[in-house]
């Protein structure tokens, strides 16, 4: 069976160019970074290259990057760290409704410790109103937390919008790109972001590793204690082979991303049209317009989103919903409840396909081709 991976936007495959240089420095350079003797200073020296290489790739400066263990502690150490630091200016923060979990739980964590957090609505394309923003923003606002493009969706937000509405305002602003990093042409000074969030795993890295970008002279405490790594930002050793990876995966998905993007544009396309072909029933869940080119959701008319699933992956092809399963049942997508209510059908039926490294025109086809058979066998 010929195996159809479609579930990129979850993890993506390793490149072996990036596994050559993890195993590189895996097996000989094995020296604490933090060590004043030659064989930490080689260590050093990957460390301080992978910093100034990432750094280079999205306009920013080698002492504004955060080494982290990925995009979820990115995450915490933005909302958290900011919070924090901010605390003596306000108490307010805006985030959205559709964020990705590893910015919604730091946030509910924050209401508990007497912070007050605006979860903006979206629209049915999964976007956020600038005027709602406008109006959400206050004098106690001390941070915008919006995520650059959805997980499950792949509708994009109005980034530069926001930014432009806060620079003459006291309100640090971060933004998740970890779905958007290598495939968006991320410039964090056109953006004019504060922090940024972004995770190796997702560029066809390796797991565990990310980095966060800050920018000079935002305010920022640390959320673990120890040393005095990462200029006292993030205690603990580094990680430097998995970060001498996230180095050369994010310089191989810089090299080839207007390529990439084109490709993957291509293949939701093709997907679309031999549904179109095939006389499928479908909606599209976000935006054509405001998209990731790798992500798109679809809800299938006259089917579980589960059995859809289960289908799939017998017939060879991962893919994967936004939901999670928990003991036999499906709880509903917050993306797609956002988008369109509790009571729509579309949450029950909607399935993510999202495209990457390997995939082609012709597994769009096949994806599209047995996503009619199992209707068929279903609907009988």
């Amino acid at each position: 069976m010929n195996h159809v991976y479609a579930d990129h936007a979850a993890t993506t495959p390793i490149r072996p160019e990036v596994v050559e240089v993890m195993m590189e420095v895996l097996s000989t350079h094995y020296g604490n970074a933090s060590s004043i003797h030659s064989v930490g200073r080689r260590s050093r020296q990957f460390l301080d290259d992978a910093r100034a290489a990432i750094a280079k790739s999205i306009n920013g400066s080698f002492n504004e990057l955060i080494f982290t263990s990925g995009g979820t502690e990115a995450n915490n150490l933005a909302i958290m760290g900011a919070a924090e630091a901010m605390k003596d200016r306000g108490r307010h923060i805006i985030t959205t409704k559709i964020e990705h979990h590893a910015v919604l739980h730091p946030c509910e964590a924050l209401i508990k410790k007497g912070f007050d957090v605006t979860f903006l609505d979206v629209d049915e394309t999964g976007r956020i109103s600038i005027e709602d923003f406008e109006k959400a923003l206050t004098d106690n606002t001390i941070l915008v937390t919006v995520m650059y493009g959805n997980n499950e969706v792949g509708t994009i937000q109005p980034i530069r919008e926001i930014s432009e509405r806060l620079q003459q305002h006291q309100a640090l602003f971060h933004t998740d790109a970890v779905q958007a990093f290598g495939l968006e042409d991320i410039n964090v000074r056109e953006l004019g972001v504060d922090m940024l969030s972004v995770s190796a795993h997702k560029i066809n890295g390796p797991k565990g590793v990310g980095f966060l970008f800050v920018k000079d002279g935002t305010p920022l405490s640390p959320i673990l204690l120890g040393g005095e790594q990462e200029r006292k930002r993030r205690a603990g050793t580094e990680n430097i082979a998995s970060i001498a990876a996230l180095a050369k995966a994010a310089e191989l998905a810089q090299s080839e991303r207007k390529e990439k993007r084109e490709q993957l544009i291509e293949i939701k396309l093709t997907l679309l049209k031999e549904l179109d072909r095939l006389g499928i029933s479908y909606q599209v869940n976000g935006s054509l317009e405001h998209a990731l080119p790798h992500v798109l959701n679809l809800s299938i008319a006259g089917v579980d989103v589960e059995a859809m699933l289960v289908n799939l992956d017998l017939a060879g092809i991962s893919v994967s919903s936004g939901s999670a399963c928990t003991a036999g049942s499906i709880e509903p997508s917050h993306v797609l409840v956002a988008m369109f209510g509790q009571a729509d059908e579309r949450l029950r039926n909607s399935i993510r396909f999202s495209f990457g490294m390997g995939n082609t025109a012709e597994d769009a086809k096949k994806i599209a081709q047995e996503v009619v058979a199992v209707v068929k066998r279903l609907a009988s």
